[in-house]
């Protein structure tokens, strides 16, 4: 993890080691005035010209604070260049990785790994190891100027401070651990706002408000009370901090003072020691805090690694989506979510031939989604064999078979963001001459001429301006922009209306006659006129045929009809 830490300090090495020296150049002018002091107290003892040392300690702290501020500078400006490195390359990692993964992931928890965690990483990065550096070559450095002014009372001095730095490193591990509790409550309960955000209105709708105030409450108690295990053993480390520091300062008073009566020390060598003693409490002081931002850093960066370790997908450059219409076959195709889980495609086979109008239907559970996201490629099949073109799915490069696909999902996301963009979200290079008819072949004209601002109206958070209908159609009119040589609609008329769907059955006929299309239908009135239909059933394909022969043939088909009043 150390070595993970380092990898985002590497590209800023040369900016933190200019803000490192300005700060060792700091330290080395504060480090000048308990010496001057001594000057000061010896010039006022034999009654000499105290101008020339107060100028110079007046210089010190000058020139200290501002070498000081340039260095402190420095490190925030780099601080913020290596959290804005880690963001990209988490979220990088994050939207590359692949779909099965991601949906045993919570989106709380990843949003806050890309925010918290990473701003950990900040102080760790920048003030934690250039600090502890500035302040090792400070505590070095006033060791030695302790060392020249009484080596007995320098003994004295380590002693304390070695034995109390023992019990500080002993807290140091569990500290670490507490910071990767206390990041994981954070992460929880971002995860647990998160589930209450998504389904806000029905919270709203089933008067949940007070029992989803009292979850997302527990899980603040949760993280409040991590926190406060990290604040415990935090303070701890600081309190024997101040405690060595304090002890050694009585000790050599004590031992000092005896030296003083003996004669074997001078007061202002004593004074001045004991001002150098306290010159030590700053960098004993960043160095114990800048273990536990280390500490805090690698629970951080252990989070973060989680994320990167995972499996991401081939980065392919995408191909324009053009070409002519590819057909599909599932041979023998079988496939599950996870060891763990039951079996969804038990031998499917069915094909699907270049251009016109397929159909899957089938009760719910039968396995007709997970057919898309097989040829999607959002996950990989066990057994069997998927082509694509006549192509092995798995020899396409991603990029290129998705560029081939226009993909319209069951709840047709819509993103916040103006109309506009929605629609060009899968085909940037799209012209103005293409948008407009993709809008009027989905009968999206209507709303734009409604909105105040046309296509550049702002749609609202998953498009919550709009209705369902109209997301449905936003959908369509994105995936048709693609230019697909294999359009998907998956439930595409599940939230249109008698008329709207009557006229989207006629888009999806005029598309049909261009490229291959593949309808999951529950509504089969709308895929009556189908050139073939699949019907599925507990993870395999019982039969295929048109709509008048799976009436006559198949039990389960004319079931379905019949209780959307298709048959007589």
């Amino acid at each position: 993890m150390v070595k993970e830490l380092l990898s985002h300090v590497r590209p800023h090495r040369k900016t933190l080691v200019l803000g490192g020296l300005l700060g060792l150049i700091g330290s080395a002018a504060g480090l000048a005035m308990p010496l001057l002091a001594k000057y000061v107290v010896d010039a006022f003892g034999k009654a000499g010209s105290m101008a020339g040392p107060l100028l110079g300690l007046t210089a010190a702290v000058l020139i200290g604070a501002v070498v000081s501020a340039a260095g402190s500078y420095l490190m925030e400006r780099t601080g913020e260049g290596i959290v804005l490195g880690a963001r990209r390359k988490l979220v990088d990692r994050m939207l590359r990785l692949k779909v099965a993964d991601v949906d045993r992931l919570k989106p709380g928890d990843l949003l806050s790994r890309v925010t918290g965690d990473t701003t950990l990483l900040r102080a760790v990065l920048t003030n934690g190891i250039v600090e502890s550096v500035s302040a090792t070559f400070m505590l070095v450095g006033a060791i030695i100027m302790m060392a020249t002014m009484d080596g007995v009372l320098l003994l004295v001095t380590l002693l304390v401070v070695v034995v109390i730095g023992g019990l500080v490193a002993l807290i140091m591990p569990r500290i670490q651990r507490a910071q990767t509790h206390a990041q994981e409550a954070v992460g929880e309960m971002g995860a647990v706002l998160d589930r209450a955000l998504q389904a806000y209105r029905t919270v709203k709708a089933s008067g949940a408000e007070e029992r989803e105030i009292a979850v997302v409450g527990d899980a603040a108690v949760r993280a409040r009370d991590r926190g406060l295990q990290v604040a415990g053993w935090t303070s701890l480390a600081g309190v024997a901090t101040w405690m060595a520091v304090q002890i050694a300062f009585l000790a050599v008073l004590a031992v000092g003072g005896a030296r003083v009566a003996s004669g074997t020390l001078e007061v202002s060598s004593l004074i001045a020691f004991l001002l150098y003693l306290f010159y030590l409490v700053p960098p004993i002081g960043q160095l114990v805090q800048g273990g536990v931002q280390l500490q805090q850093g690698l629970a951080a960066m252990k989070r973060i690694k989680e994320i990167e370790d995972l499996p991401a997908e081939p980065v392919s450059a995408a191909v324009a989506g053009t070409g002519e219409p590819v057909g599909v076959t599932f041979q023998d195709v079988v496939f599950k979510y996870g060891d763990d889980r039951p079996t969804v495609h038990d031998g499917v086979t069915f094909e699907v031939p270049p251009g016109g109008l397929t159909a899957l239907v089938g009760p719910s559970g039968a396995g007709k989604s997970t057919v898309f996201a097989l040829i999607e490629r959002f996950y990989d099949h066990q057994k069997g064999l998927i082509t694509v073109g006549g192509r092995d799915i798995r020899d396409w490069p991603l990029g290129e078979l998705r560029a081939a696909l226009g993909y319209v999902e069951q709840d047709a996301p819509v993103l916040a963001g103006t109309l506009r963009e929605n629609l060009l979200f899968a085909a940037r290079d799209a012209t103005e001459d293409e948008l407009l008819r993709a809008v009027a072949r989905t009968r999206l004209d209507d709303l734009v001429d409604r909105l105040p601002e046309g296509l550049e109206t702002p749609v609202g958070h998953r498009g919550v301006l709009l209705s369902g209908g109209e997301r449905q159609r936003v959908a369509i009119a994105r995936a048709l922009l693609r230019k697909p040589r294999l359009l998907l609609l998956d439930e595409a008329t599940s939230q249109l209306d008698a008329v709207n769907e009557l006229r989207l059955r006629e888009v999806i006929a005029e598309v049909a006659a261009e490229t291959t299309v593949l309808v999951i239908a529950h509504r089969l009135s709308t895929v009556t006129n189908a050139d073939r239909i699949v019907v599925m059933e507990g993870g395999g394909v019982r039969a295929v045929g048109t709509h008048e022969s799976l009436v006559g043939e198949d039990e389960l088909y004319r079931e379905l009809a019949a209780t959307q009043f298709l048959v007589g």
